[in-house]
């Protein structure tokens, strides 16, 4: 379960404003992805992704994650 710091929501926040791509690990597997938006579902943090290459979208609570990196 990823547990983030303000520091470490702020660099989330600013990585969805700057577009700035993220990993984010589940279950062991790495993603690689592009942030588009944070909000709020039922009471739960979800980050709204897509994925640089496919191009498809992802929605992940952030208390369901194993962590979440944003990218240099």
């Amino acid at each position: 379960m990823a547990h983030l710091s303000p520091r470490e929501y702020d660099h989330l926040e600013r990585a969805v404003t700057d577009g700035r791509r993220i990993v984010i690990v589940r279950q062991g597997r790495e993603l690689v992805v592009v942030p588009l938006r944070l909000f709020m579902r039922n009471g739960r943090e979800v980050i709204e992704a897509r994925h640089p290459t496919t191009g498809h979208l992802l929605a992940s609570t952030i208390d369901e994650l194993d962590s979440v990196e944003v990218l240099p």
